[in-house]
């Protein structure tokens, strides 16, 4: 008994230990997002490998469409991947155009939408724009999410992912005939069938990996929607990557807010630096290439847009 005894006290101690621990790292581990900046860097390269122009009409564009849908084969076999083609009025005539939803079913009535566009501009289709920031790691970053979603199905509301087409201005010179295709079709439709109604929030992401990452106050954003985005990034350790500059924005969450859905731009505006020689930086510019992003910026993007789902879901 006398040589037993140390070893079942030993063992009771580290059964105690690791009874007590356990929560903490359960906790620790459900806390975790699960979301990888590197992974997201990856898939930014591989749509880019595969469709470095994706202006709609090319074939670029329709390999970026089949990089989706490779992506998304598991929610397709259930029916939870969704094509939206339409046909746009542009400057350039009748144009093709398809969004695709990727759904996330939950467990509360209500749905969080995220929006990214995926393609590149039809009026830049003769210069070497590949747009890797300006919708190709955006795009990677929902792919991205959905590996986490797919590992931890919401238990809050469901989630949807959007890429939606024609967000660029076809023409070149931006105005609200001419822009944000994709978007303003979406939100007619879903006014009408009553998805819309049970929107509790819209992200837009855009531009958000820039190497030199600080997403801007989007004064155009639903109030509320900004101050989350505040406490999100504070609680991820991010909070020196947002709002050193704060103006409205022209974007992807416009359709919806005038519609009166709570929305919130997650952009960068600000990629490169202003010169004479490039007014708008890297935007818009054949350098917009895969140097100019990085997996770290993906990181604390991706981090900020699952804390941001699991803000939403707290509210009541």
């Amino acid at each position: 008994m006398t040589r037993r005894r140390p070893l079942f006290l030993a063992l009771l101690l580290a059964f105690l230990a690791s009874a007590i621990n356990a929560p903490k790292a359960n906790a620790q581990r459900a806390a975790s997002p699960q979301f990888s900046g590197q992974a997201a860097y990856n898939l930014t390269k591989q749509l880019l490998d595969v469709a470095p122009k994706r202006f709609n009409g090319s074939p670029g564009h329709a390999k970026a469409e089949e990089f989706l849908k490779q992506h998304f084969a598991p929610e397709a076999a259930k029916g939870n991947f969704v094509a939206d083609t339409f046909t746009a009025t542009t400057p350039a005539g009748l144009q093709t155009m398809t969004n695709y939803i990727a759904k996330f079913p939950g467990k509360k009535d209500g749905i969080i939408v995220l929006v990214s566009h995926y393609e590149t501009n039809y009026y830049l289709r003769d210069i070497d724009f590949y747009g890797a920031n300006d919708g190709a790691a955006t795009s990677a970053l929902l792919i991205e999410i959905a590996s986490v979603l797919r590992a931890h199905p919401p238990e809050g509301y469901s989630i949807w992912l959007v890429f939606d087409d024609g967000e660029e201005s076809v023409s070149g010179k931006w105005s609200t005939a001419d822009s944000l295709y994709g978007t303003r079709h979406l939100a007619a439709k879903w006014s009408q069938d009553g998805t819309l109604s049970k929107m509790k929030a819209l992200l837009v992401a855009d531009m958000i990996a820039d190497k030199d990452l600080n997403i801007d106050y989007v004064e155009n954003s639903t109030p509320w929607l900004l101050d989350l985005l505040k406490v999100a990034a504070k609680n991820t350790g991010h909070s020196a990557s947002i709002f050193k500059y704060r103006e409205a924005e022209e974007d992807d969450h416009l359709p919806f807010a005038a519609r009166g859905v709570p929305v919130l731009d997650v952009i960068d505006a600000h990629y490169g630096a202003f010169t004479a020689a490039l007014p708008d930086g890297y935007h818009h510019t054949d350098k917009d290439t895969l140097d100019k992003i990085s997996a770290h910026s993906l990181q604390i993007s991706g981090d900020i847009f699952l804390e941001m789902i699991r803000l939403i879901n707290q509210r009541p």
